[in-house]
């Protein structure tokens, strides 16, 4: 037998010793157990809702945008002044709807003049007819002939009667206009916005279409609603009357609650995203509540009694199916149970069938001997329960 060299009975020495290593650890090895998290299916109430999120407005809010033109004189209030319906807010300066005033005055009594003037041929044609028949020698082409101009100026009469209404519509509209140089609040509320100083000329001033531009905004404070945008994948799910809970980024820690009033029929696109107008009333003001503020809005959607509900991290999927790992009485490995879902919220699922009060359903399995950590669960179910939208709460 050929003799073997230093360097190759090393290596034999080393092979074996690994080998050997490998072996006693392997036959050695302790199998840790696998750990399972549960928690109980409870009988209770669940709640789901829909969330939202928009600002404060004022719900009656009016522009005062005068119709006549003019300087503007006798600037009377100040953002944030309360007022009254019909209080003075400004006056106009405008000399030309003094002449306008004068004009429509004469014209009127021309119309007049000429109306009465009309009425008294009437009378006058009745008077001759009348006088006629007393006569025996007029005949009755002549009598037909007096009888035919009471007609006719009866018709007149009708004509200048058309005209002296419409002179008396236009004799209105111009004291009306002259009486806008005093511009008065045409609600009750507090002055949110002055766009006009003493001096300023109203012709110049055009707020066109955008009504923040108008010469000064009134608002009723006492009418403050929140307006919410809903995802058109929620908006199914919201109607009239829902009760709504409101929480607000510049006030820690007030919660309001309140009543879906209104809602838009037609969306809003926004960078490919379709979102609705949602309106909701306040039960009741808070003082620190202002315009424009932000607000989170929860609509409830549907509230359920006296059912069995288990943690969203129950809930696992395979295929179309739906199921949760029971681990009762003891039992060393949990059984797979197929469940029928119903409503859901960011926390926990209703379960319609499938399972029992009671049962401990496995939330989190741990298994000590994986090499990598691979999710059990579906994670959170707030918004991937089939028929439910992404943003309930």
């Amino acid at each position: 037998m050929k003799k073997l060299k230093k360097w190759q009975i090393t290596t034999i020495i080393l092979v074996l010793i690994g080998g050997g290593y490998y072996w006693y650890n392997k036959s050695h090895q302790i199998t840790a157990a696998i750990q399972y998290k549960t928690a109980v299916a409870e009988k209770g109430s669940i709640t789901a809702s829909v969330s939202g999120s928009g600002n404060i407005v004022v719900d009656q809010l009016a522009t005062v945008d005068p119709t006549i033109t003019g300087t503007v004189a006798n600037l009377a209030v100040a953002v944030g002044d309360s007022v009254k319906k019909g209080d003075t807010l400004f006056t106009i300066i405008n000399n030309d709807l003094s002449v306008s005033n004068d004009k429509a005055i004469a014209t009127l009594q021309q119309s007049k003049n000429s109306l009465d003037s009309a009425e008294l041929q009437v009378l006058q044609a009745k008077a001759d007819y009348k006088a006629a028949k007393k006569i025996n020698t007029t005949t009755s082409d002549q009598k037909k002939i007096l009888n035919e101009k009471i007609d006719i100026a009866k018709l007149g009469v009708i004509a200048t009667q058309k005209s002296y209404n419409a002179t008396l519509a236009d004799y209105n509209n111009t004291l009306a206009n002259g009486g806008k140089r005093t511009v008065v609040a045409p609600i009750a509320g507090t002055v949110s916005a002055i766009n006009v100083k003493n001096g300023d000329d109203l012709s110049r001033l055009s707020s066109g279409n955008n009504a923040s531009n108008a010469p000064m905004i009134i608002g009723d404070l006492k009418t403050l609603k929140a307006q919410v945008q809903v995802n058109e994948v929620d908006v199914p799910n919201v109607s009239i009357g829902q009760k709504v809970m409101m929480t607000f980024s510049a006030i820690d820690g007030l919660t309001m609650s309140g009543k879906i009033e209104k809602m838009d029929a037609l969306g809003t696109i926004t960078q490919g995203v379709v979102t609705y107008n949602v309106t909701v009333g306040f039960d009741s003001l808070d003082a620190r509540i202002k315009p424009q503020m932000s607000v989170s809005a929860k609509i409830i959607t549907q509230i359920k009694q006296d059912v069995i509900t288990v943690p969203n991290s129950a809930l696992k999927t395979q295929g179309n199916r739906t199921y949760v790992e029971v681990l009762n009485n003891g039992a060393k490995t949990p059984e797979q149970k197929i469940v029928e879902m119903g409503i859901a919220n960011n926390t926990e699922t209703e379960i319609v069938s499938g399972i029992n009060a009671g049962d401990n359903v496995v939330t989190q399995t741990i298994d000590p001997n994986a090499k990598a950590t691979t999710p059990t669960t579906t994670g959170n179910r707030g918004g991937g329960i089939p028929g439910f939208g992404g943003g309930r709460g």
